[in-house]
């Protein structure tokens, strides 16, 4: 009992100790209590208040040195004890010394797959998934992503057998729903990867798992996790290549256009429609037909009285900022009849809906071609013409009755509203038309010039854009040469030269400390 009592107070204090631990404190800790030791006493049940939480702790740290790693691969049939431990704590310790492992796979001779394999651990992970709670479940899906950093892991964790224990696919059919949604989030984390992994996923079959469980049930909380999962699937850079986008698309329109679906997931469905969407820039006829009715479904979502509810609306503007910020979503929004867009434009220039008029705002810098290239801002004459038309029509609805009135109003509002309306006209004044509107408001200029409009460093660097853009408009039009407009050049020039930040004539004097003279 001395002895324990010995190892608990070591084991403390190491586990307590603030900062890293380094290689030495490890190794003396090591030369007075061996790891068997520590192991053994991990398997008894001393009444020492937070005993197995102290040694847990001390092991973890121990094994996240490079030292402590090294001495992994000689305790490989203790992992697979851990593993297979009633206590969560010691299991998900287990899990977690597998990935130090894998993380310092140049610590050891013999190839950490090939240790993993031949000890059986992969099989244990995976049961810990199905079968533990969310913390250990998150401990196991850590450690299977590590392993499938390396290449020689593909076999072992996508079979070629889809009737192999150990396949996914498999896994997912047999089990418990909850079990199933955790099973199916490894697949999306997997897929995160890399390219080479998502393409493993993706010939697996994997990715068809998600859809079958939308489809498979009419529970709305399975459906809004699997949205989750789907959310997350479009995250990495590559998911467009990979992704199922017609299914997909079919499958998000569907639920975008239920009306007996919550809310709540139809407004998923929207955000991952507009990832999903703002990704390609050309589409095949059947993805067009697709994207043409994900479109629809979503400008519908505005008009529909169950969906009058501001969150849904405001994603419903969201997706279709982000479906118009490539070239042909922006002329898909534009061109149809009616136009999506409208909807865009209208709530824009809303000043009665702010939380509306904020995400309408950065929707319609989005379509405008804010994001893309400068060469590629205007799209086709029918699509530009629409929104031509949009804007002047709803400045002749309002009480500003010109594009320049509106611009200016949306300026003279908050700073997260002004912060929308700089990304919009600097997409918006690559037409020649709202260069037009820009200039005849001299206080419009008087704003985009004015280095000490805004205060925080997002808004300056859009305010500065904005400038720039103007002016970059301003050259290359015929307004350059017009001695009307001289001052107008100069004040451009003179803002976008001073910088997106505060200009030294607006700095305000600084202090001087002196020493105090002596007597």
């Amino acid at each position: 009992m001395e002895d324990v009592n010995q190892l608990f107070d070591a084991a403390f204090e190491f586990a307590n100790s603030p900062g890293a631990q380094s290689e030495t404190s490890v190794k003396e800790l090591l030369d007075r209590f061996p790891l068997p030791v520590i192991f053994n006493a991990l398997q008894t049940d001393p009444d020492i208040p937070t005993f197995e939480k102290t040694l847990v702790t001390c092991l973890e740290r121990v094994f996240k040195t490079k030292y402590g790693a090294t001495l992994i691969s000689q305790y490989m049939p203790v992992l697979q004890v851990g593993l297979k431990a009633d206590s969560a704590s010691v299991k998900t310790l287990a899990c977690k010394t597998v990935t130090f492992l894998l993380e310092n796979s140049d610590a050891n001779d013999v190839s950490p797959v090939q240790l993993v394999v031949s000890n059986g651990i992969y099989p244990l992970l995976l049961d810990y998934i199905i079968k533990s709670d969310d913390d250990g479940a998150h401990a196991a899906s850590e450690t299977i992503m590590s392993l499938a950093r390396f290449p020689d892991a593909m076999s072992v964790i996508f079979p070629a057998d889809h009737n192999d224990a150990t396949h996914l696919g498999n896994i997912a059919g047999r089990c418990s729903s909850l079990a199933r949604v955790r099973v199916l989030a490894l697949i999306v984390k997997l897929f995160s990867i890399s390219r080479d992994v998502a393409s493993a996923v993706k010939n697996s079959g994997l990715l068809d798992l998600l859809e079958a469980e939308i489809k498979g049930t009419k529970d709305t909380l399975v459906i809004s996790n699997v949205l989750e999962l789907y959310y997350e699937l479009m995250e990495p850079e590559h998911s467009s290549e990979f992704a199922p986008k017609t299914s997909l698309i079919q499958l998000l329109c569907s639920i975008i256009s239920d009306k007996s679906v919550e809310t709540f997931v139809k407004i998923r469905a929207m955000m991952i429609s507009g990832r999903l969407l703002s990704r390609d820039n050309i589409y095949d006829a059947v993805e067009e037909a697709c994207v043409k009715a994900l479109i629809s479904a979503v400008d519908g979502s505005l008009e529909t009285p169950e969906m009058d509810d501001t969150n849904a609306q405001e994603t419903a503007l969201d997706a279709l900022g982000q479906i118009g910020s490539t070239t042909q979503g922006a002329s898909l929004v534009l061109s149809a009849t009616p136009p999506a867009a409208r909807h865009v434009v209208a709530y824009a220039f809303d000043h009665n809906a702010h939380g509306k008029q904020l995400a309408a705002l950065h929707a319609l810098a989005y379509i405008a071609g804010e994001a893309r290239p400068k060469s590629s801002r205007i799209v086709d004459g029918k699509a530009e013409e629409s929104l031509r038309c949009l804007i002047y029509d709803a400045a002749a609805q309002s009480t500003k009755l010109t594009p320049s009135g509106l611009f200016l109003s949306v300026l003279q509002q908050s700073s997260e509203i002004r912060l929308a309306g700089y990304r919009t006209l600097t997409a918006l004044v690559a037409r020649s038309w709202c260069l037009v509107e820009i200039l005849a408001k001299e206080e419009i200029i008087n704003i985009v010039t004015d280095s000490t409009t805004e205060t925080a460093k997002i808004a300056m660097e859009a305010r500065y854009n904005c400038c720039k853009s103007i002016h970059e408009a301003f050259l290359c039009s015929n307004f350059v040469d017009d001695p009307r407009r001289l001052k107008t050049g100069e004040k451009l020039q003179e803002a976008v030269r001073s910088g997106p930040y505060l200009s030294k004539k607006y700095r305000g004097a600084r202090p001087e400390v002196m020493m105090a003279e002596g007597f």
